[in-house]
C-alpha cells in the first residue's frame, strides 16, 4: 500500500472505502493509531485501518512538525480526530493535540493513583514555582511547599520571597498532583502532600495539650516555626498571638532561630500543628486587678500608635490603651503623646478577663 502512494497521489482516494460509515467507527476527539502513508508539501496522509484514511494539513501540519520530523513511512503514531469526514472524505487529524491529550491522560492516571513524582523546577515567581510534567506546564504554589522549603521572610516582602524561590530553579523536588483542569490547562502540584503523609503518621503519638521540646527553626512576621526535638521532620507553628501574653510587633522580640523552647500543642489538624509558648507562662492578667484599679493614676510609656489609639506599657507584661477619642483625631493624639516617652495616666477601667486596661491622659 505504501508503494502505491509512491507511484501516484490519486491512490490516496482509493483508500477512502466505506467513508460513509466513519461516523460509526471514530468520533471527534478520539485518539487513534495512525500509520504514515505519504508525505506531500501540503498534507500528510495516514492509514487508520478500518476507520479509513486520515490527513494532517494546514495549521495542524505546522503544529505537528516536531512529531512528523521523526516519522517515516510505515511508522505508527497517535493522532487526535479533529473532523470525522471532511469534504474530501478524509478523517482530519491533529498530531500536536494528540500528544497533549495523551499527556493529560497520564496526568489523570497519576492523580487517581496518588503517585509521587520528581519534577525539575524551571522557573519562579512571587506566587510559587513552575515545572513540567509530561510536557505540560505545572505550578507549585508557595503554600504547597514543604515546611523545609517554605520561604521564611521576616516582613513578607514579595521581592525577598521571590529571591528565596529562585534558589530552587534547576533543582528536583518530590511532588504530588494536587489538582488539574485540562480545559484551562491548569496543573497544580504539591510538595506538602508528600511530607504531610509522613508527618501525619508521626503525629499519631501526639495530642492537644501535650508539652513538647523543640528548636525555633524560623521566624516570620506572623509567628515562629518550631521543630520537634524528638521528631525533627515534624514542624509546627506558634502564631504571634501565642508567643506571649503581651502584645508584640515582631516575633523576634520573644524568640530567635535556634532557641530551644518548650511549647504546648493547641491543635493537630491535617498534618499541621499549632502550638503556644504563652500557655506555659504565668498569665500576668490574673493579678492585674490587684495591681491596677479604676480611678487610680499610673505612669506608663507610649510604645506604639494605631488608628484607634495608643498602647501604653505600664510594666514589662501589662499594656493599657488610651483611645483616640480622648484626643479627637490621630493627628491631635500624636501632638500630645510621643512614642517612647512616659506620661501619667488615669485608669478609666480594668477588665482582666478581656486583658484590657483603658486609660486617660492626666491633665
Amino acid at each position: 500500500m505504501i508503494n502505491s502512494f509512491k507511484k501516484t497521489d490519486s491512490a490516496v482516494a482509493q483508500l477512502m472505502k466505506a467513508s460513509s460509515d466513519l461516523a460509526e467507527i471514530v468520533k471527534e476527539g478520539d485518539l487513534v493509531n495512525a500509520t504514515l502513508l505519504k508525505r506531500t508539501p501540503r498534507a500528510v496522509y495516514f492509514d487508520l485501518g478500518k476507520s479509513g484514511t486520515g490527513v494532517v494539513f494546514g495549521l495542524e501540519l505546522v503544529n505537528g512538525k516536531e512529531v512528523l520530523k521523526n516519522l517515516k513511512e510505515g511508522d505508527v503514531t497517535t493522532a487526535k480526530v479533529v473532523e470525522v469526514e471532511n469534504d474530501d472524505g478524509y478523517v482530519e487529524l491533529s498530531l500536536a493535540e494528540a500528544g497533549k491529550q495523551k499527556s493529560w491522560q497520564v496526568i489523570k492516571e497519576l492523580y487517581e493513583k496518588g503517585e509521587d513524582l520528581i519534577v525539575k523546577i524551571t522557573g519562579a515567581n512571587a506566587g510559587g514555582l513552575t515545572a513540567e510534567v509530561e510536557g505540560l506546564k505545572a505550578f507549585l504554589p508557595v503554600s504547597q511547599l514543604s515546611n523545609e522549603h517554605y520561604p521564611r521572610v521576616d516582613d513578607g516582602d514579595k521581592a525577598k520571597i521571590l529571591d528565596e524561590l529562585k534558589k530552587f530553579v534547576g533543582q528536583e523536588l518530590g511532588v504530588k498532583i494536587l489538582d488539574f483542569n485540562l480545559r484551562n490547562d491548569k496543573l497544580i502540584l504539591s510538595e506538602r502532600e508528600i511530607t504531610t503523609k509522613n508527618v501525619k503518621e508521626k503525629l499519631n503519638k501526639y495530642k492537644s495539650g501535650d508539652i513538647i521540646e523543640g528548636i525555633i527553626s524560623g521566624v516570620a512576621d506572623f509567628g515562629a516555626f518550631i521543630k520537634f526535638a524528638d521528631d525533627p521532620e515534624v514542624e509546627g507553628l506558634i502564631h504571634i498571638s501565642e508567643l506571649d501574653h503581651k502584645l508584640i510587633d515582631n516575633p523576634k522580640e520573644i524568640v530567635k532561630v535556634n532557641d530551644q523552647v518548650k511549647a504546648k500543642i493547641l491543635d493537630i489538624k491535617d498534618g499541621r500543628v499549632t502550638l503556644s509558648l504563652k500557655a506555659l507562662k504565668a498569665d500576668p492578667w490574673e493579678k492585674a486587678g490587684e495591681r491596677y484599679q479604676a480611678g487610680k493614676d499610673v505612669d506608663g510609656k507610649v510604645i506604639r500608635f494605631n488608628p484607634f489609639g495608643a498602647f501604653v506599657s505600664l510594666d514589662p507584661e501589662i499594656q493599657g490603651l488610651i483611645h483616640v477619642s480622648e484626643f479627637g483625631s490621630v493627628e491631635e493624639m500624636k501632638k500630645q503623646l510621643k512614642e517612647g516617652e512616659s506620661y501619667t495616666f488615669h485608669i478609666d477601667s480594668v477588665k482582666p478577663q478581656e486583658k484590657r486596661i483603658t486609660l486617660k491622659l492626666k491633665k
